[in-house]
């Protein structure tokens, strides 16, 4: 029996040159609980593990970063950090907190498969905040959406121009073609 591994994330680290604010950001704004904390080596660097479901440990972890060649903290160099929520509703009152607290929401569209906004945290760190859809598009795709609208407003538009790309279909539909591809499937 040939054995194959299927790695799944299920959590991330970031290093952070304002523990403080990262935290507060994550927790207040983010609404992620800290599940732990401690220090690592002889030097007191802090880890602080946080995490939105009970289940799991730990889905998001900070650590102070470490000093580069030059003396500096080290930079961040995470493409993006995305977060899935699961309802439209959920995404409007996480936007709402996420605009309360300062940051500044600088896109938000539909991939067809999921509409997202983003912003960058308060260590400059890229983020996304999605909500699946229950459609499928070939990626890439960018469309604008407003959450401003009813969740009703936005699922017809949504589904409207999504319609329009040639490669649509369900969602569900993409999800049994891809477990087949990696079940070894064709």
């Amino acid at each position: 029996m040939t054995i194959t591994p299927k790695p799944q994330l299920r959590h991330l680290g970031l290093y952070t040159s304002d523990m403080d604010t990262m935290l507060a950001f994550y927790t207040d704004v983010m609404g992620l609980v800290v599940t732990d904390r401690g220090e690592i080596g002889d030097g007191g660097t802090r880890i602080i593990f946080m995490s939105s479901d009970p289940g799991e440990h730990h889905e998001f972890v900070l650590i102070d970063a470490p000093a580069g060649a030059d003396g500096a903290p080290m930079e961040s160099v995470a493409q993006q950090i995305s977060f899935l929520l699961g309802s439209l509703d959920e995404q409007r009152t996480l936007y709402e907190r996420v605009t309360a607290a300062g940051m500044d929401v600088d896109r938000m569209i539909t991939h067809g498969n999921a509409w997202s906004f983003y912003f960058n945290d308060p260590d400059g760190n890229r983020i996304e905040i999605y909500v699946h859809t229950p459609w499928h598009v070939p990626q890439p795709h960018a469309h604008p959406f407003d959450l401003t609208l009813s969740n009703g407003e936005i699922m017809a538009e949504t589904e409207a121009h999504c319609r329009e790309d040639a490669g649509f279909m369900m969602a569900d539909d993409r999800e049994r073609q891809m477990a087949d591809v990696m079940n070894g499937g064709a």
